[in-house]
C-alpha cells in the first residue's frame, strides 16, 4: 500500500485485517537508541501504520513531533500522529496540527486525553481549549486534508455510561473521524458488545482493537489503573503461575494476547493495533503464533 493512502482509505479497501505498532516517545538518549532499534526489529514485518503517543496532557509535545518527524525521516512507514487536548489551547492544538502537516502527516489520532495525575481525576477543560475529543476532532478536520481516527472503550468510559459512549463514537464519526482504534482490553466479547453498540447507534467506523500484551507481573495493576481495563482472573492467574520468572511471565503474556488476536480476527476484526512499549520481543512473538496457526 502506498504510504500516501491514508488509514481511512486503507481499512476500507483492506482485503486482509490490517496491523500497526504504537510507540511512546523516548525520554533521553537511551530511550532513543531503544526506539530506533525496536522499529528497525518491526519494520521489516511491514506494519500498515505506525503511531507515536501524546502526553495525555500534551506534557510530551515536542518529544512525540520529534520522535515522529524522525520515523517519516528515516523510514518507508506509514505514520499517525496523537493530539490530546488536555491542558492546551486551541493556538497550541492549530500549532502542532500544523507541524504535522507540514511533515506530510495525513493521519492523526484525536483524543481527550486525561488530567496530569491520570484517569482518576476530574478532567477540566483548559481555559483557551476544547471541551472533548469530538470538536479535536472538528479542528483537525478544519486545519487541512487530515484522515482523523478516534479512541474506543470496549471497558468503558469512567464518565459515560455504555450507551452515551456508542453515540459518542457516532458525535466523532459525524464530526469527521474515519476510523477508531479501541484502549487496551482483555475480555473478548466486551470488544464485540462495543462494536454491537455502535453499529446500533448508527456508527458504521471501523473500530481497530488495540493490544497491549503484559510482559510484567507489575503491570497488571497499573493497566487497571491507568485503562480502566478488566483483567479476567483467569488472565491473571497464568501470568501469576510463574512470577520470579520474567521471560516465562513475558511468554505467558504473549500466548494470552495471541489467543486474543486470533478470536478477533476470526471474529472479522478491520485488525490488530499493538501498544509496543518501545519493545519488540512480546509483538514479533505475537505475529509469530498468529501466523504459525494459520500454516
Amino acid at each position: 500500500m502506498p504510504r500516501d493512502q491514508t488509514i481511512g482509505e486503507l481499512l476500507a479497501y483492506a482485503t486482509e485485517p490490517t496491523f500497526s505498532f504504537e510507540f511512546f516517545p523516548p525520554r533521553d538518549e537511551a530511550g532513543q537508541q531503544l526506539l530506533t532499534r525496536t522499529i528497525s526489529e518491526l519494520q521489516p514485518l511491514r506494519p500498515d501504520w505506525v503511531s507515536v503517543t501524546y502526553g495525555a496532557n500534551g506534557s510530551s509535545r515536542q518529544r512525540t513531533l520529534d520522535a515522529t518527524m524522525a520515523i517519516i525521516a528515516s523510514t518507508d512507514l506509514r505514520v499517525m500522529g496523537h493530539l490530546t487536548c488536555t491542558g492546551q489551547t486551541v493556538d497550541e492544538l492549530k500549532a502542532v496540527i500544523d507541524a504535522y502537516g507540514d511533515a506530510g502527516v495525513r493521519n492523526i489520532l484525536a483524543i481527550r486525553g486525561d488530567m496530569p495525575g491520570g484517569p482518576s481525576v476530574p478532567w477540566e477543560r483548559h481555559p483557551g481549549g476544547l471541551a472533548n475529543a469530538t470538536e479535536l476532532v472538528e479542528l483537525v478536520r478544519s486545519r487541512g486534508d487530515f484522515c482523523v481516527g478516534v479512541a474506543a472503550f470496549p471497558d468503558g468510559h469512567s464518565t459515560s455510561t455504555l450507551e452515551q459512549d456508542a453515540q459518542i463514537l457516532l458525535g466523532k464519526q459525524q464530526a469527521g473521524a474515519s476510523f477508531a482504534v479501541t484502549q487496551l482490553f482483555f475480555e473478548l466479547g466486551h470488544y464485540f458488545e462495543l462494536v454491537g453498540r455502535a453499529r446500533s447507534a448508527g456508527c458504521t467506523l471501523p473500530i481497530v482493537p488495540g493490544i497491549m500484551p503484559v510482559t510484567s507481573v507489575r503491570q497488571l495493576g497499573r493497566f487497571a489503573e491507568m485503562s480502566g481495563a478488566d483483567i479476567p482472573a483467569r488472565v491473571a492467574e497464568r501470568l501469576l503461575a510463574a512470577p520470579d520468572d520474567p521471560e516465562q511471565v513475558r511468554i505467558t503474556g504473549s500466548r494470552i494476547a495471541a489467543e486474543l488476536c486470533e478470536r478477533l480476527l476470526a471474529g472479522r476484526a478491520p485488525g490488530l493495533h499493538f501498544f509496543t512499549q518501545n519493545r519488540s520481543v512480546a509483538t514479533r512473538e505475537i505475529l509469530a503464533m498468529l501466523r504459525a496457526g494459520h500454516r
